[in-house]
């Protein structure tokens, strides 16, 4: 089993939005030393709780602090880039730290009308997600009629982050596929990784790979778990209400708030869906994942206020998934 983690750079309530990056940057060199696969950023453009809107830029200062893990993006999303430049920043990342650097790509718009439109893109159909990545990938590979530059970079791993109609983009272009969300729950989840596994085309030699993205925190008791999932749900539930997805706030404050009989609904659901507990819960709730998807890593994105509660966790997570 590959244990792997996304970071999102998460900001929280009191503290400089910019210390959020230098957060993402320890924390890289915590689970690096425990053994972690990979460690990825996100991409998120102008919100409140995320500061990192630019994954390359992240990923070149993490790789100067450490030496092993792979460090990728979880992921790029191409409607907000042109495939050249893309392939431009990746390879110069891989120059700078050599077999270490991976290419996950998606789909996502920006949260809100504005943000797409100051993008400059308003939608991204599936049949254009998939020529994008075609592109990409040629460049990376040197087939295309322009070269991206350095062209002896080394090798770029893609990885197609997907729910949906990106499954059958992975299978279609022989890529590895990333699951998380909601979709985990689909019950048609099973049956649409047996497509993709019978559809997958290889390209040069590739296998049909599986990774699933859990929120997993580990505490003492299932209810120490629970206090620290609070303020990453908190946080998706009041974005619900007001529009806006905002920072990380300790567990005190939002048992303070006024929550409404719909937000507390809505919070009870986001817990429960949660791989957050005791090591004893977190490896059934994993097994049991593991057996439904045939999953060979998991990619972990669990966050919470505490900074030091949050690294015991992801101490646990690695005890607990890498023995």
């Amino acid at each position: 089993m590959r244990l792997s983690l996304l970071d999102r750079s998460r900001t929280r309530h009191g503290q400089a939005e910019t210390a959020a990056l230098t957060h993402s940057v320890e924390r890289a060199v915590e689970v690096e030393a425990l053994g972690y696969e990979r460690f990825w950023v996100a991409e998120h453009h102008t919100v409140p709780g995320i500061a990192s809107g630019s994954p390359a830029v992240l990923l070149a200062a993490i790789g100067v602090r450490t030496a092993r893990i792979r460090l990728g993006s979880g992921g790029i999303m191409l409607p907000n880039h042109r495939p050249l430049v893309v392939a431009e920043q990746f390879r110069m990342l891989a120059a700078l730290h050599p077999d270490r650097i991976d290419l996950g790509l998606g789909r996502s718009l920006g949260f809100t009308e504005p943000v797409r439109a100051a993008l400059g893109r308003l939608e991204a159909d599936p049949a254009s997600f998939a020529r994008e990545i075609a592109e990409v990938r040629g460049y990376l590979e040197n087939s295309a009629p322009l070269t991206a530059r350095p062209a002896d970079a080394g090798e770029v791993p893609l990885f197609v982050l997907a729910t949906g109609s990106g499954i059958d983009t992975a299978a279609e272009l022989g890529l590895p596929v990333v699951l998380g969300g909601q979709f985990l729950d689909s019950p048609e989840l099973p049956e649409r990784l047996d497509a993709y596994r019978r559809a997958f085309r290889p390209h040069r030699g590739s296998a049909p790979q599986v990774i699933v993205s859990v929120d997993a925190l580990v505490a003492d008791t299932d209810a120490e778990a629970r206090e620290l999932a609070l303020p990453e749900v908190w946080a998706m539930v009041r974005s619900r209400t007001t529009g806006e997805f905002g920072p990380l706030e300790p567990v005190e404050r939002i048992r303070a708030a006024e929550i409404s009989e719909r937000e507390g609904r809505r919070l009870e659901r986001g817990l429960a869906a949660t791989v957050a507990g005791s090591a004893s819960t977190v490896r059934l709730r994993i097994e049991q994942l593991l057996e439904r998807t045939g999953a060979e890593e998991i990619l972990a994105t669990g966050a919470t206020y505490d900074r030091r509660a949050l690294a015991a966790s992801d101490r646990e997570l690695g005890r607990l998934l890498l023995g």
